[in-house]
C-alpha cells in the first residue's frame, strides 16, 4: 500500500502540473490578483490554480475507484461538494461575493459531507449525535476559511498542506482509512506540482477556487482519522494554522475592528514586516509541520490517554514558540 501511496503522489503531482500549464494563459488574461491590503504581492499575479490542483485530486479519486471497484455514490458526493465550493471561490477571485452568501454556501457544502457520512463519531457515545454533529459542523466551516485566510503567503498552503496530507495518507494506512488515505495523498501530490508555480516569487496564486476546496478536502480527511481513532493525530497536524487563524480572529474582534475587511494581522504576514523574508516564513512553518507530523505519528503508538494530551500539548507549546517568534522584529532578538 505505501506503493500505492507513492504512485497516487507521483501521478497526481504530474497531472497538476499538466494542468498548470494548460490553463496559465487563461488565467493570465482572465484571472489576476490585483495587491490590496492584505497582499503580500506587489504586482498583478494570474491566481486560480487552484483548478489544477482540484482537479487533479478529483481525477484521481475517481480513477481509483474504477480501478478497485469502489462504489460511486461516496466519490460522486465529494465531487459535487468540492466542485460547488470550488466555483463559488472562482466566482468570488472573479468578482468578490458578499460574506454572508460566502458563508452560507460553504456551510451547505461542509453540511452535506456531514449528511454523507451519518454513522462516523468522533466524542464519546455520551456526547450527543446532534451536538457533536454541530461542533464539527463549526469547526469544517471555520477550517475551510482558515485555509482561506492562511493562504497569503507564497508556498505557504504548500508548506503547510504537503506535510499534513502525507501524514494523513499514512496515518490513513495505518488505520485502514481507504477514503482518508487515497485523498490526502492525491492531495499532497497536487500540492508538490503546483509548488514549482508558487514559490518565490510567484507566478501563480491558488486563488479561492482552490484555498476554500482545498480546506474543505483537507478537514473532511482530518475528520475521518479522527473518527477512526487518531482524534490527537487530527488535532496537532493542523495546529500552526488554527493557531495562527483564531487567535488573529480573536484580537482583531478585541480590537474592535470588522473582520470582514483584508488586513495583515496573521502572525505569518507579521514576521514579513518584522524582518524574515518570504522563503524564511514558509520554511520555518514546513520545518514545524514536519515535527508535528512526527508527534502526530507518535500518538498512534500510545493508548494511555494522558500521553496523547501530553503529545498535544508539546506540539501547542511548539506552535506558540514560532508564533511568538514571528511577532517579534528582529530588532527585538537581536
Amino acid at each position: 500500500m505505501i506503493s500505492l501511496l507513492f504512485a497516487v503522489g507521483v501521478i497526481a503531482a504530474i497531472l497538476s502540473a499538466i494542468l498548470v500549464m494548460t490553463f496559465m494563459p487563461l488565467m493570465r488574461r482572465y484571472a489576476l490578483a490585483r495587491p490590496n491590503a492584505r497582499s503580500s504581492h506587489r504586482e498583478p499575479t494570474p491566481q486560480g490554480g487552484g483548478i489544477a490542483v482540484v482537479g487533479a485530486t478529483l481525477a484521481i479519486i475517481w480513477l481509483l475507484m474504477a480501478l478497485l471497484g469502489g462504489s460511486p455514490l461516496g466519490p460522486l458526493v465529494l465531487t459535487a461538494v468540492v466542485a460547488g465550493l470550488a466555483l463559488v471561490g472562482g466566482i468570488d477571485d472573479i468578482r468578490p461575493l458578499p460574506a454572508s452568501i460566502r458563508l452560507v454556501l460553504q456551510t451547505l457544502a461542509v453540511a452535506a459531507l456531514l449528511a454523507a457520512e451519518p454513522s462516523l463519531r468522533v466524542l464519546p457515545d455520551m456526547v450527543p449525535v446532534w451536538v457533536e454533529r454541530s461542533l464539527i459542523l463549526l469547526a469544517g466551516v471555520w477550517f475551510v476559511n482558515l485555509v482561506n485566510f492562511m493562504d497569503g503567503l507564497d508556498l505557504m498552503t504548500v508548506a503547510e498542506m504537503v506535510p499534513l496530507c502525507a501524514t494523513v495518507a499514512v496515518i490513513g494506512l495505518a488505520v485502514r482509512d481507504l477514503d482518508a488515505m487515497v485523498i490526502a495523498a492525491a492531495l499532497a501530490g497536487a500540492l508538490i506540482g503546483f509548488a514549482p508555480f508558487n514559490r518565490p516569487v510567484a507566478r501563480l496564486f491558488l486563488g479561492d477556487v482552490g484555498s476554500l476546496p482545498i480546506g474543505l478536502l483537507a478537514g473532511f480527511c482530518l475528520w475521518q482519522i479522527a473518527g477512526a481513532g487518531a482524534l490527537a493525530a487530527a488535532l496537532i497536524l493542523p495546529l500552526y494554522y488554527l493557531a495562527d487563524a483564531t487567535i488573529t480572529l480573536f484580537l482583531r474582534f478585541r480590537r474592535g475592528e470588522r473582520l470582514a475587511e483584508a488586513h495583515r494581522s496573521h502572525f505569518y504576514q507579521r514576521a514579513t514586516d518584522n524582518g524574515f523574508s518570504v522563503k524564511a516564513v514558509t520554511g520555518h512553518v514546513f520545518l514545524l509541520n514536519l515535527v508535528l507530523s512526527g508527534l502526530a505519528v507518535l500518538t498512534l503508538f500510545f493508548l494511555n490517554p494522558w500521553i496523547k494530551v501530553a503529545l498535544v500539548a508539546v506540539a501547542a507549546l511548539l506552535v506558540g514558540l514560532l508564533l511568538h517568534r514571528f511577532a517579534t522584529p528582529r530588532e527585538a532578538r537581536s
